[in-house]
């Protein structure tokens, strides 16, 4: 991985302005891999972040079925994962051809785990109370500054 960093996520603010420098990197092809419990903030992160991406319709959770597809500065492409129990269910989602022609936002990314390219911008929200953390690992360097607050 060539970048690393982590970030102390305390209000809904923050995690706009990490949206926002996260999709200032952005190009067709990326997978970002999000991962963490539920509640963490991935679908919001999502929101934000396809937001700033240019998507003007409602994003919301693909959780019953799966995948929504936007339309933004390039293709999105949001799967949910969460309710897949094998692996054999998620590699029937042809994730390949989803990678090449999309940008690629997968919440619960650790079942898709074997299938993720080499390429990948890795987001882990963890609860820390009273605030959250949020750690990033990605193949290119992102420069997203030091902290979050203005």
């Amino acid at each position: 991985m060539e970048y690393s960093k982590e970030f102390k996520i305390i209000s809904k603010e923050d995690t706009k302005t990490l949206a926002r420098r996260i999709a200032s990197h952005l190009q067709l092809g990326d997978v970002v891999a999000l991962y963490g419990e539920l509640g963490t903030g991935k679908t919001f992160f999502t929101q934000k972040l396809c937001t700033f991406l240019g998507v003007t319709e409602n994003v919301s959770s693909p959780g019953y079925v799966l995948m929504n597809e936007y339309t933004g500065r390039f293709p999105i492409c949001h799967l949910d994962l969460y309710r897949l129990d094998s692996y054999e269910e998620v590699l029937e989602l042809g994730l390949h051809d989803i990678f090449e022609q999309n940008l690629t936002i997968i919440e619960w990314a650790e079942k898709a785990e074997l299938l993720l390219p080499e390429k990948v911008i890795h987001i882990r929200f963890e609860f820390a109370d009273p605030y959250r953390i949020v750690k990033i690992q990605s193949y290119k360097n992102l420069s997203l500054g030091e902290s979050l607050s203005k």
